[in-house]
């Protein structure tokens, strides 16, 4: 069933925090619902602008439709992730979009704050909410690319005037995270300060944590074993997550984790079975590892077992 974010942010603000996954094939989609279903979770979808250039949008689109009605228990919304303008715009109209991002914190403050308002009165006519960004994340995600250099915690002050001035529905924050399997080098962490003080001028409003992969060290492990090479790779420990819950943060991304796990699967059917090149064989390995991922991150997230709690006051 979908639903709209602004209902799952509702349930589960201070309490725990929904995960938001990205889908690009038919494959992540069957172990994403899965995977949900298993751990009893409410879950958001969410759809890049890069997902919809990579197949036709209204294939991504029949997917999600379709995995509605395979797994009819499942309680979720759809949201597209870093959009710009235009895209932000054809999602609205689509009528199929619970929520948008609109991304445009590379831009100065002000910009930043009439393109936002720009999105949220057309999305808000439509009854969609808004997710914005302030401050910038650093590294690589798709066609987002923010250098260490430019990367820049969200201010709190700037924080609580940019949402009072466009109006918009969640707020991704730059806390310390970053795109991409490198994220971190030695001890580094979140700034909880940041969360905290946002949370104290703009309370009772949904936070958002983009880049909060944890690159599993075994994950990394296995695909460098099975001839892949990622080295210095460092996530964000996904035991802090419980934390961040209870400061707001009522929206976590995770991406990069799925496609290392995509990765794994893949390098080591293929090593161990060299004379294979049936597609459906590692795809099913997939979806199945793929679920129990999900899983797993529920279980950090809170949201495991709240599906029924959350499906009742959707009046579902």
């Amino acid at each position: 069933m979908i639903v709209t974010t602004a209902a799952l942010f509702e349930q589960a603000y201070g309490k725990y925090a929904i995960g938001a996954y990205n889908i690009n094939n038919l494959e992540q989609a069957m172990g994403l619902f899965q995977g949900n279903l298993d751990s009893q979770a409410p879950f958001i979808v969410q759809l890049s602008k890069g997902a919809r250039g990579y197949t036709h949008k209204s294939m991504l689109e029949a997917i999600i439709r379709a995995a509605d009605e395979t797994f009819p228990e499942a309680v979720f919304a759809v949201h597209l992730d870093h959009g710009d303008e235009q895209t932000c715009y054809d999602c609205i109209e689509s009528g199929f979009y619970s929520s948008v991002m609109i991304d445009a914190s590379g831009e100065p403050f002000e910009e930043n704050v009439a393109i936002t308002k720009r999105v949220v009165d057309a999305a808000h006519a439509k009854g969609i909410s808004v997710e914005a960004e302030l401050g910038m994340l650093g590294g690589v995600e798709e066609h987002v690319s923010v250098s260490e250099a430019d990367a820049k915690l969200t201010d709190p002050d700037e924080a609580k005037e940019f949402i009072a001035r466009t109006g918009c529905d969640s707020l991704a924050c730059a806390i310390g995270t970053s795109h991409g399997a490198f994220k971190f080098s030695g001890s580094q962490g979140l700034h909880f300060n940041v969360i905290e003080e946002i949370q104290r001028l703009a309370p009772g409003f949904p936070l958002v944590m983009h880049g909060s992969s944890s690159v599993p060290e075994e994950e990394v492990a296995r695909i460098n074993a099975a001839g892949g090479s990622i080295h210095g790779a460092k996530g964000v420990d996904e035991n802090q997550f419980a934390r961040a819950a209870t400061l707001g943060v009522t929206k976590v991304n995770i991406d990069t984790d799925g496609r290392l796990v995509w990765c794994r699967v893949h390098r080591e059917y293929f090593r161990d079975n060299p004379e294979q090149f049936d597609l459906r064989g590692p795809g099913k390995i997939f979806m199945a590892e793929y679920a129990k991922f999900i899983a797993h991150k529920n279980e950090k997230l809170g949201s495991a077992g709240q599906l029924a709690a959350v499906r009742a006051a959707v009046g579902g």
